[in-house]
């Protein structure tokens, strides 16, 4: 039977994508070897650049964000290298699993999935590694499978107070467009990212930025690598083509989504996954649930993860909502596995669009009978009706 209206995608990624975006990918592929594909690679290298922070390098795959885990470490580091993960997260466990297969020695910090890694936490592991044997440290910056985001400024200064030459690594998969990401100005090495999220684009595109240590990594790095291997990129890249066959229609996707980001300003693209996930949590408090983010300053600006009361299946919850909805939120991952409900508000994503998908939780949940207070839809509301876009002050709207 045919059920009237739209879908609602409201994962923490695969994000909404834009109708300027899905417009500017509905064209004929060009010559990846000419002009117009010259312009249009310099263009967006040049926009990825800014979007990250750096004046170094950035590399752009046809690949999952996976694919840009496996290009951090088979560029810079070698076969038995030692790399420090802290396992806050489902995403940052599966890195260290990356790094595993890729013949590199793990050494995995365990840790309280509700909680960021502080600089405290980066001081202890690195205080137990005296010969200085640590290669590389992994860091998810925004971990989307807790809605928990790690104060990655913090952590640069711990490596220089101690004179470690470990290379810092981050994963801003979920974080880059919807927060501050300063790659330069933070001192991070690495840092891996993809299309599906805040950038606004189907999934298939992968993005690597690397500093001068990073670079300079690679250049005596011996683990194998081909298709990721940054040489080939960059002798191409210079001259705005690839090393490969590019995805070209994801390509005109990213030039649209890059001049999209552009015209709203990045300040205000943060500001407004800010107030969103601040209404967000309006609602959770509303509902008397918990989000699984410990610590205020950490919970994510990007998705909101909310913990279910004991006994209370979330998958169920998930499913009721999209019977009922026809609206998709996420789900627990790993350890979390029908424990959470994961809200993704991030991308292209407006004020409606937010107090609709609140409402369809809430409905949810009392479909599902799980316990909560009603109101949580109208908490939101009314946050966002005080607080208009970008810092206007809304009393003083007309």
């Amino acid at each position: 039977m045919r059920r009237a209206g739209r879908h609602f995608l409201q994962l923490p990624g695969p994000s909404n994508v834009p109708d300027r975006v899905l417009a500017a990918m509905h064209r004929n592929t060009i010559d990846h070897r000419g002009p117009e594909f010259q312009a249009l690679g310099l263009r967006v290298l040049e926009g990825l650049r800014h979007l990250f922070g750096t004046e170094g390098r950035v590399f752009l795959y046809p690949s999952s964000a996976t694919g840009a885990w496996e290009a951090a470490l088979a560029n810079t580091l070698s076969p038995g290298a030692r790399v420090l993960v802290f396992e806050r997260g489902f995403f940052a466990e599966q890195w260290g699993r990356v790094a595993a297969r890729l013949g590199l020695d793990v050494v995995a910090v365990p840790g309280d999935w509700r909680r960021g890694v502080t600089a405290d936490d980066l001081h202890a592991a690195l205080a137990t590694d005296p010969d200085r044997r640590i290669a590389a440290v992994l860091v998810v910056h925004n971990e989307t499978s807790t809605g928990v985001t790690t104060d990655l400024a913090a952590l640069r200064p711990v490596l220089d107070a101690l004179a470690h030459p470990a290379l810092l690594m981050a994963d801003t998969v979920s974080s880059l467009a919807a927060c501050d990401y300063r790659h330069d100005a933070w001192g991070i090495d690495v840092c891996v990212s993809g299309s599906q999220k805040a950038l606004m684009l189907p999934p298939g595109l992968a993005f690597v930025a690397a500093g001068p240590r990073a670079l300079a990594a690679a250049a005596s790095a011996t683990a194998p690598r081909s298709y990721w291997s940054w040489s080939e990129q960059t002798r191409f890249n210079d001259e705005g083509f690839f090393p490969y066959t590019p995805a070209t229609g994801l390509l005109f996707g990213l030039d649209e989504a890059l001049t999209l980001l552009a015209q709203e300003g990045l300040p205000a693209v943060f500001a407004r996954h800010a107030r969103h996930a601040a209404a967000a949590r309006a609602a959770v408090e509303a509902w008397d649930l918990e989000c699984f983010a410990e610590r205020a300053h950490e919970r994510s600006v990007a998705a909101t993860t909310v913990l279910l009361p004991a006994g209370h299946s979330a998958d169920a919850l998930r499913s009721v909502i999209l019977e009922r909805c026809d609206m998709s939120i996420g789900g627990g991952l790993g350890r979390l596995a029908d424990r959470v409900i994961r809200i993704g508000h991030l991308g292209d994503f407006n004020d409606v669009m937010l107090l609709g998908t609140l409402g369809g939780v809430e409905l949810g949940l009392r479909v599902a009978g799980i316990p909560h207070r009603p109101g949580g839809a109208q908490a939101a509301l009314a946050l966002l009706a005080d607080t208009a876009p970008h810092g206007v002050d809304s009393t003083a709207l007309g």
